[in-house]
């Protein structure tokens, strides 16, 4: 029986970065993924002659090394083997209670003046707000390289010291955070956190200090899309297993995990049909999966005991994801940034987020969710066009979509794919002709596709610590020796999440004892 340093269960962006991180490192390595390509979330792909972008729209650039990807990529080989294209600006945001569209640079010092130019009144609260932000994306960035932040004590020292506003708002929602800064100005809070759906679905129970990293990255390093799409940082990372002595094994479905006194100890799989069964031995099992699949392949009181860890922790949202083809570039219809967050009209506050994700349950009418569009024609993306690919989501939820049988849950998603159309049709006139391709994936298809429980995209909801010392319970280790998790349930959702929790999970193996 072949025996390996490391097994890894998923070829998803979190199992790919912590399996090149190790083989780089000298361990055996393998991976081991049932579907036909590796990537998982993280790939692209067509239907007909439709390009469709699984997950990535735009990440915090990881060549800036303040990015937490940046010191992981590198490590990982992967850092030059991609083109990271600059989407130009964070979005652009339209609709809801701003009275004209404003756009929003991705770097702070344009984002200060963009935002006091458009909200005077607000510029102290706004000044406050990014300050407050731009430290504390800042010291993440110098923390995230883990001991390695500490070979510079100065540095790491400024680092901590750049955290006081976090500590100071610890266990703040972005809401409460929002509402001390601008009151009831809520066109400023629309403005500035547009793209909610990116990271949670209602600002009152979405921690603030989530926000300030996850929002702050992308004012502090730019935003950016792999060129040709994420299937291409995946099939680079599998490329650098391979390369340095690794195996990634394709079609193959882990059916159990194996545990000797009383820890993780290898696994079997098997073809998709369930014959041919093959075991392996490791010293460490990685679970690229979210912890309920991981514990269907555990005995069931290891089980038991693996999952307790994770019974309080609540799921974050999930999205649809709608992929219209063109036949024209979107700007011929008025699209005029990469990313457009369109807010409906009846969204006159933030806190209409929280009531997207309701809509879907019922049949579409007057009222359309808030809509985070992307134009790839707009930069140099490598998508191929015609047709020209309009990528868009929203905030969803998988109770929208089980109840219903196959027949009606097609004719559900085609009426809401029509209407969503229209509205944009008459938001940018000319479009619903134009429309010659689509591709349409709800909560259901991220529940049946991707595995993920509830259609979670990004793992554990962000939520707020219960208390100003808590500390959010993510991390790699697991209640079981020698079994580790390398995926957003490691950490916080979003490639910045994931790739970061991957790294975390490889130095921990590396920094243990044979």
């Amino acid at each position: 029986m072949t025996t390996y340093d490391a097994v890894i269960i998923g070829a998803g962006l979190g199992g790919l970065t912590a399996g090149a991180l190790l083989a780089r490192a000298g361990r055996k390595v393998l991976v081991v993924e049932r579907g036909n390509s590796v990537g998982g979330a993280a790939s692209s792909y067509k239907v007909g002659d439709l390009f469709v972008e699984g997950s990535l729209h735009e990440t915090g650039d990881p060549r800036d090394p303040r990015d937490p990807k940046h010191h992981v990529l590198t490590r990982a080989g992967v850092l030059d083997a991609v083109q990271w294209v600059p989407g130009g600006l964070l979005y652009e945001v339209r609709g809801g209670p701003l009275a004209l569209p404003l756009t929003l640079p991705d770097n702070f010092a344009a984002a200060r003046t963009a935002l006091g130019e458009r909200f005077p009144q607000a510029r102290d609260g706004i000044d406050s707000l990014l300050g407050d932000m731009e430290k504390i994306a800042a010291a993440v960035g110098t923390l995230s390289r883990g001991r390695a932040a500490f070979s510079r004590p100065k540095e790491a020292i400024s680092a901590l010291m750049k955290l006081a506003p976090a500590i100071r708002d610890w266990n703040l929602s972005l809401t409460q955070k929002l509402d001390r800064l601008f009151g009831d100005n809520e066109a400023v809070k629309c403005a500035i956190a547009a793209n909610l759906p990116y990271y949670h679905d209602d600002p009152s129970t979405l921690w603030w200090v989530f926000f300030a990293i996850a929002q702050g990255g992308y004012l502090q390093s730019g935003g950016c899309y792999v060129q040709g799409g994420s299937q291409r940082l995946s099939s680079a990372l599998a490329r650098a297993i391979r390369t340095a002595g690794g195996e990634v094994m394709l079609r193959r479905v882990v059916t159990s995990i194996a545990i000797e006194n009383g820890r993780a100890a290898g696994i079997t799989h098997t073809t998709k049909d369930g014959s041919d069964p093959q075991s392996v031995k490791a010293a460490r099992v990685i679970c690229n999966a979210a912890p309920p699949t991981v514990a269907t392949l555990l005995p069931e009181q290891t089980a038991t005991t693996f999952s307790a860890r994770y019974a309080d922790q609540p799921l974050s949202i999930s999205l649809f994801a709608l992929t219209l083809g063109l036949s024209k570039p979107p700007r011929e219809f008025g699209f005029t940034a990469y990313s457009t967050q369109l807010l409906p009209d009846w969204m006159t506050s933030l806190q209409g987020f929280a009531q997207a994700a309701q809509l879907l349950a019922g049949e579409p009418g007057e009222r359309m969710p808030p809509l985070a569009i992307v134009d790839y024609a707009a930069i140099a993306s490598g998508v191929p066009a015609p047709p020209y690919a309009l990528s868009i989501i929203a905030p969803d939820r998988l109770a929208n979509w089980q109840s219903l049988d196959t027949d009606a849950y097609r004719a559900k998603r085609a009426r809401w794919q029509d209407a969503i159309v229209r509205y944009l049709d008459s938001r940018y006139p000319g479009l619903a002709n134009a429309v010659t391709h689509s591709s349409f994936n709800t909560a259901w298809s991220m529940r049946h596709y991707l595995g993920a429980p509830q259609g979670a995209v990004y793992g554990f909801a962000p939520l707020p610590p219960r208390s100003r010392f808590a500390l959010p319970a993510r991390s790699p280790d697991t209640a079981i020796t020698g079994l580790y998790l390398s995926s957003a349930y490691a950490g916080f959702g979003g490639y910045t999440g994931v790739i970061q929790a991957a790294g975390q999970c490889a130095d921990m193996i590396l920094g243990e004892k044979s």
